[in-house]
């Protein structure tokens, strides 16, 4: 019988690894299967893309719209990548290029009210999901492992 094994596994199996490779390793671990499972949820259930999701988010939390230059900071992916997924999502009916009002060479792009909706259906499946996930999580150990997660978040940051 082939076992495929994770990074995790790998790590604890070998000699001489620290806590703080496995801890590291572990974090990756749940990550990479928290997003492939997101991943393929958006995509069998509503045949998108988690970076079109991930767009549709920011358009959704920016009612006025954005630049491609802000989307792209607040994705960190290139320009040319947002310029890809805008135009899918232009023809798909969902988001709406303007004329930015002071500067003539960039354009806004927001959602339209169909691509409003889309997200809003999207968004409280994906709030399903997760919470789905976490769901074998006793209540009183999210609030702790947050709070451990901010330190490691800070210590990473300080580093």
């Amino acid at each position: 019988m082939n076992v495929i094994l994770d990074r995790e596994t790998l790590a604890a199996e070998g000699a001489g690894h620290k806590d703080e490779l496995r801890l590291w390793l572990r974090l990756l671990t749940c990550t990479t299967m928290i997003e492939a499972t997101i991943r393929r949820r958006l995509r069998t259930q509503f045949g998108v893309t988690l970076p079109r999701f991930d767009l549709m988010a920011q358009l959704q939390r920016a009612p006025a719209g954005m630049t491609l230059g802000e989307l792209s900071r607040r994705m960190m992916v290139s320009n040319g990548n947002v310029t890809g997924l805008i135009d899918r999502l232009v023809v798909a009916g969902e988001v709406e290029r303007t004329p930015h009002p002071t500067d003539r060479r960039t354009t806004t792009v927001c959602l339209t009210p169909a691509g409003r909706r889309r997200f809003a259906t999207m968004a409280a499946a994906h709030g399903e999901w997760v919470a789905a996930l976490f769901q074998d999580l006793p209540p009183g150990d999210m609030p702790a492992l947050m709070a451990a997660l901010g330190r490691v978040k800070r210590s990473v940051q300080a580093a």
